[in-house]
C-alpha cells in the first residue's frame, strides 16, 4: 500500500525519528544525500521538494530552471546505519515549471520510469520483472597509492591462498575453489548473514547468500524477481547495506569487476521477463528451451545492441579485466540454454511458465543500476519491435562450451568488446534504441560518452605497475 505524508509522520513518531535523509542518485550511480530535522517534514516537503544542482551531480543539464528532489513516500525506511535515529527516503529530481513540476529527464531514477511507460505504451507488456545477482570481494584491507613517487595497491583476505605460509594462518581456501565453501572457512558469514537480515527488514526479500568462487573473499547475494523501477531502487540500497555493514565487521566491500588477479570476476548477471495482464509473455511450451517467440525477438535485441550496451552495463576500464576467457564471465554474442559461455543463459530450472526467463552475464555492479536496467529493456523491446531474430541472425543457440572451440571456429564467432573505449565508439554508432519514446535525452548520452572518455584518458595516461616488470630493464 501506498504510504502518505501521514504514514511518515506517524512513522517519525512512532520510532523517536530525528533526522530525515533524501538519498539522490549521481550520474555515476552513488548516492549522495541531504538531512532535514525531523520536525522540518511536512505536507510541503513532498511538495515542494530539496532543491540541488544537478550539475555537480555529473549531469549535463541543458534546462535552466530551478531543480528540486521530491522525495517518494513508499521508499521510506529507517536507516540502521545512523546512530541518531533517522528515516530514509529516496525519490525523483523535478524541474520547477508554472504551473507545476516536470521530471528532470536526465535523472535515473526518471529513466527507468521513461523506460517502464514506452513498454505499457507499446502494449507489449505492463511489467518487467528482473533479478540481478550481485557478487562482490569481501577484504580485510586495502591501500592504494596513484602517485608520481608510487602507483600500487595491497589488498589480503585472511582465507586467500597466498596466506597459506603465514604463521597461525590454517585457515585458506586454494586459488578458485571458493564457492559454497562451509565453516569455518567462510569467514565472513556472519556478515553477510547480517547483510540479508538488513535487505529483508528495507523491504528487499532473498533467495539465498553464498561464498562465490574467488578465494580471496568472493561472496554472492541474490534477491527475488522485482518490478525493474523497484529493483533499481532495491540496487541501490543492497549496495549500500553491503558496503556499511561490512564496515561494522571489520571488512571492505567492493563491487569492482576484477579487483584481484587471477581470481573470478564479480558480475552482476541480469535476469528478466516480462509479463501482460498477469500472463507470463516468455513462456511457450514448444519454444526453444520453453521461450517463446517474444522472448527470442527480446534476446534478438539484446544481441544486435550488445556492444552499444556495454558501454553502459560495463561502464569501468576495469570491467573489461573481467570480461576474458576462463572465469566463466562470457565473451561471446551468443545465447544457450545452462550455457555460462555465452552471453545470454537460459535457466534450465526455471521451469513454471512465470518463472521461464533468461539471464544477460556482461554487466557488473559499477553500472548505473538505473541506466543499466532500462537500457537492457530498450534493447530488448527493440528486438521486439523488429522482430530480430537470435537464431537467424547466427547468434546460437550454442548448446556448446564456447571457451573450448578451436581458434578457427573462434573467429567465426562475435564477441564482445574487449575495452570501454570500444564499447563507447559502439554506443556513438549505435545509440536511437535508447532515445525512442524520449526515455535516454542524446545530450545525456553526449554526456555520459565525454565523462567516460576523459575517465579512460585519464587512466591511460598513468605508469602501470607491470609495465615496470615488462619494460624497466629493457
Amino acid at each position: 500500500m501506498a504510504k502518505t505524508v501521514k504514514d511518515i509522520i506517524d512513522i517519525i513518531k512512532a520510532n523517536d525519528i530525528k533526522m530525515v535523509d533524501f538519498k539522490m542518485v549521481d550520474i555515476d550511480g552513488k548516492f549522495r544525500h541531504v538531512t532535514i530535522p525531523a520536525g522540518n517534514f511536512s505536507e510541503e516537503t513532498i511538495k515542494n521538494g530539496i532543491g540541488f544542482d544537478a550539475s555537480n551531480y555529473g549531469y549535463a543539464v541543458v534546462e535552466k530552471s530551478d531543480m528540486v528532489f521530491i522525495p517518494d513516500p513508499d521508499t521510506a525506511l529507517i536507516d540502521p546505519f545512523c546512530e541518531i535515529p533517522t528515516l530514509s527516503m529516496t525519490g525523483n529530481a523535478m524541474i520547477i515549471d508554472s504551473p507545476e513540476n516536470r521530471p528532470l529527464s536526465v535523472y535515473p531514477r526518471n529513466i527507468v520510469l521513461a523506460a517502464e511507460k514506452y513498454m505499457r505504451d507499446l502494449g507489449i507488456a505492463d511489467k518487467m520483472f528482473i533479478l540481478p545477482e550481485f557478487e562482490f570481494y569481501l577484504f580485510d584491507n586495502v591501500a592504494w597509492s596513484v602517485n608520481p613517487d608510487s602507483i600500487g595497491v595491497t589488498l589480503d583476505a585472511a582465507q586467500a591462498h597466498w596466506n597459506s605460509a603465514t604463521e597461525g594462518s590454517g585457515l585458506v581456501v586454494e586459488k578458485q575453489k571458493n564457492y559454497h565453501v562451509a565453516k569455518p572457512f567462510d569467514v565472513a558469514y556472519e556478515a553477510r548473514s547480517k547483510m540479508c537480515m538488513r535487505m529483508e527488514e528495507a523491504g528487499i526479500p532473498l533467495n539465498y547468500h553464498h561464498p562465490e568462487v574467488g578465494a580471496a573473499g568472493q561472496f554472492e547475494i541474490e534477491p527475488h524477481l522485482g518490478e525493474m523501477s523497484k529493483m533499481a531502487d532495491a540496487a541501490m540500497m543492497i549496495k549500500y547495506i553491503i558496503h556499511n555493514t561490512a564496515r561494522e565487521y571489520g571488512f571492505t566491500a567492493t563491487f569492482m569487476p576484477k579487483p584481484v588477479m587471477g581470481e573470478a570476476g564479480s558480475g552482476m548477471h541480469v535476469h528478466m521477463l516480462l509479463m501482460k495482464d498477469g500472463k507470463p509473455v516468455f513462456s511457450d511450451d514448444n519454444g526453444y528451451s520453453h521461450l517463446s517467440r517474444e522472448a527470442h525477438y527480446f534476446i534478438g535485441g539484446l544481441l544486435k545492441h550488445i556492444a552499444s550496451l556495454c558501454a553502459i552495463t560495463n561502464p569501468s576500464t576495469n570491467s573489461f579485466k573481467r570480461l576474458v576467457p576462463g572465469f566463466e564471465a562470457p565473451v561471446t554474442v551468443g545465447y544457450a540454454t545452462s550455457n555460462r559461455s555465452a552471453v545470454i543463459r537460459i535457466p534450465a530450472y526455471a521451469k513454471t511458465p512465470e518463472l521461464r526467463r533468461f539471464e544477460l552475464r556482461n554487466p557488473d555492479a559499477t553500472a548505473n543500476p538505473y541506466f543499466c536496467y532500462a537500457a537492457i529493456l530498450m534493447a530488448g523491446l527493440d528486438g521486439i519491435r523488429n522482430k530480430i531474430d537470435p537464431h537467424e541472425n547466427g547468434w546460437g543457440p550454442y548448446d556448446m562450451n564456447l571457451y573450448k572451440l578451436s581458434d578457427e571456429e573462434k573467429a567465426k564467432l562475435k564477441h564482445l568488446p574487449v575495452s570501454l573505449d570500444e564499447a563507447l565508439d559502439a554506443l556513438e554508432k549505435d545509440y536511437e534504441y535508447l532515445t525512442v519514446g524520449d526515455v535516454f535525452p542524446k545530450h545525456m548520452l553526449d554526456n555520459y560518452i565525454a565523462r567516460k572518455r576523459e575517465e579512460i584518458r585519464q587512466i591511460a595516461a598513468i605508469p602501470h605497475p607491470a609495465e615496470f616488470s615488462k619494460y624497466y630493464n629493457l
